[in-house]
């Protein structure tokens, strides 16, 4: 695709009028051809989008044959780079593989060969070893989070795969942290390195960090009364683990704040819903393990809320990477029990003063459940006209709509989400009849 078509169609679906520094410059190099290329970026400042860009500009028109290959450690990162993908590779065919979604459905994806697969390692090797794909003939490689990716966990796999890609020309890889070495079996070749880990204004220097001091060992009051301090702003409090995960959330949930769970046992769907909820304004706070530190595409996230000291300093830098996105400012909140002491890695800036309201403000959203999907025909346009011609709502009422594989999700104003739904239920959408209930 050509530079000029790729950028308006950028700034047409994404709302994006001009590529930041790092963009640029990746763009501008891979464009010299000169082998491949290494990013180093912090978290936040858009590299899915580079490397998107770079390998938009190298595929040939569609041609029913694999052309790239997208690996990435997690599944909800593989997610949201394949939502990037297809929305700006018009006419090519994006597959994402990933667990947690059904072999059925993707192998049924597979039968008609993408021009792009997104992958978690394990799952495209799974697809390999069943015959489902032939990834002999790819030509253009991505490694995003790479450190995770090339991390010994992965390496048998990696090596695997990448033995079955015998003719990449063109590799990516992406990192917000410096690999020492990046394995020979990757086969890089003349690589341009791009690193802007030191530019001049990095996330952490927008980003205040206050010290929440607790009165008791157990936290929950602190947190509860912090979170009534802050407001409805988007917030993500972490802990370490996932019993307390699930026991703050259970709290916050009595204590009248809309608050989302999200950890690794959960389902992928819920998982889905619990970050669906937060984007589009239906859950105030998330409340999560390390696992939303990395690979998440939140929007906006103005605190970010350490319910346990991190175990480490990486951890640390990660969740707060979950705030300050490109060029916001954002808070990060350390709460300290009595005679708890900080790591030298935690700076504080100011002690926080509580100032609770009696009550958070409810979210402004709530959101709707479609028990039906991509894989049953529906898209947004859909959603919005079923529920603008039927909700008695207008259509610049409705908030942010997700269709996955077999569900959707729709946001609506939660003052009118009861009229809504009564409403909807006796309507069809294309026809059908679609069971719609409210998201709790």
């Amino acid at each position: 695709m050509k530079e000029r078509e790729l950028l308006l169609t950028v700034s047409q679906r994404l709302g994006i009028d001009a590529l930041n520094d790092m963009q640029r410059q990746a763009l501008d190099q891979w464009k010299t051809g000169r082998g491949d290329l290494v990013l180093y970026s912090p978290t936040g400042t858009g590299k899915t989008l580079a490397f998107t860009l770079c390998l938009l500009q190298a595929l040939k028109p569609p041609m029913q044959q694999l052309q790239a290959v997208v690996m990435a450690p997690s599944r909800e990162l593989v997610m949201q780079t394949a939502e990037i993908l297809r929305t700006l590779a018009e006419g090519y065919k994006v597959t994402p593989c990933y667990g947690g979604h059904t072999v059925a459905d993707e192998k049924a994806s597979l039968a008609v060969t993408p021009d792009i697969i997104v992958a978690t390692p394990g799952r495209l090797l799974d697809h390999h070893k069943r015959g489902h794909i032939d990834l002999h003939g790819t030509r253009l490689l991505v490694l995003d989070e790479m450190d995770k990716s090339l991390e010994l966990g992965f390496e048998d796999e990696m090596r695997q795969l990448l033995r079955q890609m015998p003719h990449i020309n063109r590799r990516i890889l992406a990192s917000a942290t410096i690999l020492d070495v990046v394995p020979e079996y990757v086969r890089l070749h003349n690589p341009f390195t791009l690193n802007v880990l030191e530019a001049k204004e990095q996330p952490a220097e927008r980003i205040k960090v206050w010290k929440v001091k607790s009165d008791s060992k157990d936290k929950l009051n602190t947190l509860r009364d912090l979170l009534l301090t802050l407001g409805a702003e988007k917030t993500i409090v972490f802990a370490n683990y996932r019993e307390s995960v699930e026991r703050i959330h259970q709290y916050l949930v009595k204590n009248g704040i809309d608050a989302s769970l999200y950890h690794g046992a959960l389902e992928q769907q819920e998982r889905e819903c619990a970050v669906a909820k937060l984007n589009n304004g239906s859950a105030t706070t998330l409340v999560s393990t390390d696992l939303a530190a990395r690979g998440l595409d939140i929007d906006k996230v103005e605190h970010i809320i350490h319910y346990h000291i991190p175990v480490s300093e990486q951890a640390y830098i990660h969740r707060n990477g979950r705030t300050a996105r490109v060029d916001a400012t954002g808070n990060a909140y350390v709460i300290t029990a009595p005679d708890e002491q900080l790591p030298e890695w935690v700076t504080i800036e100011e002690d926080f003063a509580l100032q609770p309201e009696k009550r958070l403000p409810a979210a402004p959203m709530a959101t709707l459940y479609f028990q039906a999907g991509k894989k049953e025909k529906l898209s947004r346009g859909d959603i919005v006209g079923f529920i603008a011609n039927n909700g008695g709502i207008e259509a610049t009422a409705i908030g942010r709509i997700d269709v996955r594989d077999h569900y959707s999700l729709a946001a609506v104003p939660s003052h009118q989400v009861k009229d809504v739904l009564k409403l909807l239920q006796s309507a069809k959408i294309k026809g059908k009849k679609v069971r719609i209930t409210l998201l709790k």
